[in-house]
């Protein structure tokens, strides 16, 4: 965990602790029976673990066991559109990503769920960026190392999947310095690691939990963080842009949301019950610990984020001719 809390980038916000007092009697009422989280991605990898986190933390707060479903495939697309089709009764929530609620819909015009219509956004919880890494034995270190292995012939790159945050950041790396690799989609970020380790596949890009600790173990380097800043985390990392291409910015969020239609009481109650809980300083340790940068908007300010963050990478996926494979 960072020892310099003022090297935390500045989009982080922290909220007051809520007057749970004056919400209505029926959000004051619910639950009365144990709830589900639903994780669209396996055990282990980036958002199962903050959804983990959040289902405990839940749990004490409701006063209702608060159970994590793992549902993945399809970039996460599978476990998004069963909580999509689940019913707006407050005792199903889904972990929101980026890719499943922006990038997937930028990539694919015809998703079974609706990002945006189908959801209500409840709470931002923490951020990381994505960052570019390799197989040490590949001989690729830095973004040039990069450039030139890929002209030089062909390489293969994993992710979680086509239209994931994974898969989006490569795209737009190959995009922007003008060369061409081979995507293979995996179930999850955590089987393209392995791919990566044994040498199947020569690059990816993972959100930063779930690959500081074999960087720093040096089982894979990491070639550049893709984000306008350093990650207080990987301090020694540089980002994409200070290698020459500032296009390159895919910072990861990861949040936490319920079918459309849930009582707008329940989810004043479920955000109030966030915003408490990410006020804790237990809990922003924690979130340290796990390598996110904490966040904590309104349920409005978060709904306003990944509305525009579907018009930006629509734009940029466009703009970058990214297509499916």
């Amino acid at each position: 965990m960072p020892k310099d809390n003022k090297k935390w980038p500045s989009r982080r916000i922290f909220l007051a602790a809520p007057a749970l007092a004056a919400l209505p009697v029926q959000a004051q009422s619910w639950p009365v029976k144990p709830l589900r989280i639903i994780v669209p991605y396996p055990a282990g990898q980036t958002a199962d673990i903050l959804g983990r986190l959040i289902a405990e933390q839940l749990t004490r707060a409701l006063g209702q066991q608060v159970i994590v479903e793992n549902k993945p495939g399809a970039g996460g697309t599978i476990g998004v559109d069963v909580a999509a089709k689940a019913a707006p009764d407050g005792y199903t929530l889904v972990v929101v990503t980026l890719s499943t609620h922006v990038m997937a819909p930028a990539v694919y015009p015809r998703l079974p769920y609706d990002p945006v219509k189908d959801f209500a956004f409840i709470a931002n919880v923490g951020q990381t960026p994505q960052t570019l890494i390799s197989n040490p034995k590949s001989g690729i270190g830095s973004v040039k190392d990069l450039i030139e292995k890929a002209k030089a012939g062909e390489l293969n790159y994993g992710s979680s999947g086509n239209g994931s945050a994974a898969h989006l950041a490569v795209a737009l790396m190959c995009a922007a310095a003008g060369i061409r690799m081979t995507h293979v989609p995996f179930k999850g970020n955590a089987e393209a690691q392995m791919a990566l380790l044994s040498g199947d596949i020569q690059l990816m890009s993972d959100a930063i939990p779930a690959i500081v600790g074999p960087i720093r173990a040096g089982r894979i380097s990491a070639i550049g963080i893709c984000d306008s800043r350093r990650s207080p985390f990987l301090p020694d990392v540089p980002t994409i842009a200070e290698q020459g291409y500032p296009s390159v910015i895919a910072v990861g969020s990861i949040g936490i949301g319920a079918p459309a239609n849930t009582p707008e009481a329940v989810l004043e109650r479920l955000a109030a019950e966030m915003k408490r809980v990410l006020s804790e300083p237990s809990v922003t340790e924690k979130l340290q610990s796990l390598y996110f940068v904490p966040a904590g908007e309104s349920r409005e300010q978060y709904s306003a984020f990944i509305a525009n963050e579907i018009v930006r990478w629509r734009r940029i996926v466009q703009e970058a001719g990214v297509k499916v494979d």
